[in-house]
């Protein structure tokens, strides 16, 4: 049985011609958003969340590892980790698009085969 959240509270939002909302800033507040949120389909609903700082920073460590390992440090370091983390930001958007593409039916998947070879 699945049980839904009860509603706190509940806010009507216009949506523009651009496909724009304004959060409420009571809500904004609240959650201590800044300026990212992850949306998603669940069902019939759009949900929006805050990113967390483990969703933020799931590859700060290795990012900063590789960096300090390839000689890095003070203001080069956090120039280059700022790109890095920026890349990786990317990537995963770009992965998302064509996993939504593939799910659609307007991309074809790679096979097991495509991506491991044979063996």
């Amino acid at each position: 049985m699945i049980t839904k959240k009860p509603i706190i509270e509940r806010k009507i939002i216009s949506i523009t011609g651009k496909r724009q909302i304004t959060i409420p800033a009571k809500f904004y507040e609240k959650l201590h958003l800044d300026k990212e949120l992850e949306c998603y389909l669940s069902d019939d609903a759009i949900v929006l969340r805050p990113l967390s700082v483990k969703d933020n920073d799931d590859f700060t460590m290795e990012i900063l590892r590789d960096l300090i390992s390839q000689g890095y440090s003070g203001e080069e370091l956090l120039t280059k980790f700022t790109e890095q983390r920026m890349g990786i930001k990317k990537a995963i958007g770009i992965m998302i698009n064509e996993a939504d593409e593939i799910a659609q039916g307007r991309q074809k998947s790679a096979t097991t085969r495509e991506i491991f070879g044979e063996d």
